[in-house]
């Protein structure tokens, strides 16, 4: 059997940068051992799958070692292939998904826009043990849907961060983001460690802003937020707060074009 590839890298506008998330359109679903496999074979922070459904598709993501609920950078790539590849002709997608329900991609210009949901951190501490696997105490902690939100007060703080890897495996489902103020009209940055799926550092999440969209748009007081993921591949975002919903915007590159084999 053959399968499409493509990898695509999602919120930047060139090769290398971004966050690299393999698309694997089916004519049917895969048993889940050989899409987990195949997510294993590609070692990226995602592999996503999906199938035509009505006028739309249903979509699963896939990391090196398990299923998630919710991929942000993979559902960009995903919108990517179908509309600028697969449809050209089309500029909106709609995903349904097992657990985080219906996703819409738009293509706006150059620009790609999702429709996501909202986290907004809960008012507890995190888990002492992850914030001191942080190797850098936070100035603030909360817990959002099971992530861990380290608040810092300098951008600075966060790029310099050290994660004990192996001390957060030890805590069951850690994972956690780090964020701080941004400047030079960024308003604020991030990063996101999710060692326990197999990604110690994720290069640019789209899924932890859904958690921080609502956090910084009630800190700033504003709608629309420039934010920037400074792994060391980098991404940029516009996330803006919709109610109870978040759009989250940018660009994606295709890098590879292929099939596999199995």
């Amino acid at each position: 059997m053959r399968i499409p590839l493509y990898q695509v890298d999602a919120f930047t506008n060139r090769v290398f940068g971004g966050n690299p998330a393999a698309v694997c359109p089916l004519m049917e679903w895969l048993p889940e051992v050989t899409m987990q496999a195949i997510a294993a074979e590609n070692n990226l922070a995602e592999t996503a799958f999906f199938v035509a459904q009505g006028d739309g598709y249903l979509l699963r993501w896939f990391t090196p070692t398990v299923e998630v609920e919710l991929c942000g950078h993979a559902t960009l790539a995903s919108g990517y292939v179908v509309t600028y590849i697969l449809q050209p002709e089309r500029r909106l997608v709609a995903f349904d998904t097992l657990q985080a329900g219906p996703l819409e991609v738009k293509r706006d210009r150059d620009l790609l826009a999702m429709d996501f949901p909202s986290w907004p951190p809960e008012l507890r501490a995190a888990d002492p043990h992850i914030l001191a696997a942080l190797g850098r105490a936070p100035a603030q902690s909360f817990v959002a849907r099971g992530r861990t939100l380290a608040v810092y007060d300098r951008a600075e703080d966060v790029a310099e961060l050290r994660p004990d890897f192996a001390a957060m495996r030890r805590v069951p489902g850690a994972n956690a983001i780090a964020t701080a103020p941004g400047d030079d009209g960024v308003d604020f940055v991030s990063r996101y460690f999710a060692p326990n799926h197999g990604v110690d550092e994720d290069p640019v999440t789209g899924s932890a802003h859904c958690v921080l969209t609502p956090y910084w748009a009630e800190r700033l007081g504003k709608e629309q937020l420039n934010a920037r993921q400074i792994s060391t591949r980098g991404g940029d975002l516009v996330c803006t707060l919709r109610g109870g919903r978040v759009t989250i915007a940018g660009h994606a590159v295709l890098y590879l074009e292929g099939a596999i084999t199995v």
